[in-house]
């Protein structure tokens, strides 16, 4: 898409990303290196790759760490703001707390540790067309008992959140991506927690309020878990995932500058291999991430595996 989206971003990266420790103590999560860059990087570039141009930060755990990465996000051609967190405010209070950043009459929000190939162009269309107070992005799984559930009726307004449940009456679930009409946003309480699953979504449903499905089956994981997280890095390597912020072509490898791989090793399955890192001939290294600085002796064999930096 070339014309600019009238829409603000605002992406959510306030977590502490415990179910992936000890890689998180040493950076946020969306600041991991995955498939060579910070895992935030392919989002921002899928935002900017839509015409979505001013993007707001919602931050709290080292948050000084993606200010000095990024800062005003013109090497991304975006226009970079950040709102810093001073204590948890769970989804909703956390998109109320950017409210005063935004400019636009909406606002597309994005959980800052889901991997998606959705349409964003499609996404805030069908938000407008549909003359929507929020629109979600609703992912269909082929085991959605393991998430909440969401139905749509035939003209895809939203008719329920449904809790986990053994077995739900729908393959859609809450994929961590919603447009919000900005005052909607201006309408969820400040300065406390507020679930937008618990709280908002359904206080909306029983105001009445239009709440729109947009039902997708393109990419799409949450890369919460460590191996979620190596599966994330490979398939945006191989192509899988979408993204223009690979620092390379797409393929079974991504071998960052300053790397050495002796030529009778064996790299594969989407595996990167960090700057500096040398791995001995003999070894093999399939579906998993080398940081920066590793050392892998003749005859090793990694798989599905995270190594950290040095």
């Amino acid at each position: 898409m070339t014309s600019e989206l009238a829409v603000d971003a605002v992406v959510l990266v306030g977590g502490k990303g415990t179910r992936l420790r000890p890689l998180t103590l040493s950076a946020p999560k969306p600041m991991l290196p995955t498939a060579g860059v910070p895992f935030l990087t392919h989002l921002l570039s899928r935002i900017r790759a839509a015409g979505i141009r001013h993007v707001v930060l919602g931050t709290s755990y080292q948050a000084e760490v993606f200010e000095r990465y990024f800062g005003d996000g013109g090497a991304l051609g975006l226009e970079l703001e950040y709102v810093v967190e001073n204590e948890p405010l769970d989804t909703g209070g956390a998109i109320r707390n950017v409210y005063d950043h935004l400019r636009a009459e909406h606002a597309v929000i994005f959980n800052g540790d889901i991997l998606s190939g959705a349409d964003l162009g499609a996404l805030v269309r069908a938000h407008h067309d549909a003359s929507a107070d929020v629109t979600l992005h609703l992912q269909r799984v082929d085991d959605p008992s393991r998430f909440g559930s969401v139905p749509t009726d035939p003209d895809g307004r939203v008719t329920a959140f449904l809790e986990k449940t053994p077995n739900p009456p729908t393959d859609q679930i809450n994929a961590g991506c919603y447009v919000f009409r900005r005052s909607v946003i201006e309408s969820i309480p400040a300065g406390r927690r507020v679930s937008v699953e618990r709280e908002t979504f359904p206080g909306l449903l029983a105001a009445g309020a239009h709440v729109h499905g947009f039902v997708d089956a393109s990419y799409w994981l949450d890369v919460g878990t460590p191996e979620a997280f190596v599966r994330g890095s490979a398939d945006l390597v191989r192509g899988l995932a979408p993204t223009s912020a690979l620092p390379g072509p797409t393929g079974e490898a991504l071998v960052l500058d300053g790397a050495k791989v002796m030529a009778d090793a064996e790299v594969s399955g989407g595996s990167t291999i960090g700057a500096g890192t040398e791995i001995a001939a003999g070894a093999s290294v399939a579906g998993s991430v080398l940081f920066d600085g590793v050392t892998v002796e003749a005859g090793a064999v990694i798989e599905d595996s995270v190594i950290g930096a040095g």
